[in-house]
């Protein structure tokens, strides 16, 4: 596989982000180069290229896909030890909404609020 400094890469070829700017998406094909970039402390940031030619459109959003993705946001926004909706993600590393998993430990009379 050809690997190319970074920003250095032949025109025809993209990463998965540059093809979801232009509408399109890999559509199967396999990875066609890589780009590196080093890194100081960990080794080489790496992004795989694809052909732009064998590129395919974006699927477009369905009513159902529309539906079956707000359910999914709405399941990640959802505390599940007081069922809240916690109105941001919960953090994986939680578990829990951030009220849920610090509770006051003085109780309400000493919250500042």
């Amino acid at each position: 596989m050809p690997v190319y400094r970074w920003h250095l890469a032949p025109d025809g070829l993209a990463t998965r982000r540059q093809l979801r700017a232009q509408g399109l998406r890999p559509g199967g094909q396999d990875v066609a180069a890589q780009f590196e970039r080093p890194r100081r402390r960990r080794g080489p940031l790496v992004a795989y290229l694809y052909r732009v030619d064998l590129a395919v459109p974006v699927r477009p959003m369905t009513p159902a896909r529309r539906a079956a993705l707000q359910k999914a946001n709405r399941a990640r926004r959802t505390c599940p030890s007081c069922r809240r909706d916690a109105g941001y993600v919960i953090p994986a590393a939680l578990g829990t909404c951030v009220p849920c998993a610090y509770p006051d430990p003085h109780g309400p009379e000493w919250s500042t609020q």
